[in-house]
């Protein structure tokens, strides 16, 4: 059986992918983004999600959308909520709509 990874957060594809190849230092980002370092740095470090108003700054800074970022948090979301076994539990507790003939 293969070994299930954890997933992806956003903020570690950030770091990953842009700043550290970049050279970009979180300080240097947040000072850029206008938002406060505390932001940047809970997001590196998992703790915040991607929010709208960061999404939008991230991709007016890396020349992306900010679908890429909500994207991602999106994903990370759902993999999450699969590894909780959250679909199961919602199932056991939802009633779905009934369907009139």
């Amino acid at each position: 059986m293969a070994v299930k990874l954890p997933p992806i957060h956003p903020g570690e594809i950030l770091l990953e992918e842009f700043l550290k190849p970049l050279g970009i230092s979180q300080t240097r980002l947040a000072l850029d983004l206008r938002v406060p370092a505390q932001r940047v740095n809970d997001l590196v470090r998992g703790r915040r999600a991607v929010s709208v108003d960061t999404a939008m700054r991230l991709a007016a800074y890396f020349g992306t959308t900010p679908e890429v970022w909500l994207n991602l948090q999106t994903r990370f979301d759902l993999e999450k909520a699969e590894d909780e076994n959250l679909a199961e539990r919602i199932k056991e507790e939802v009633r779905p709509r009934a369907v009139n003939g």
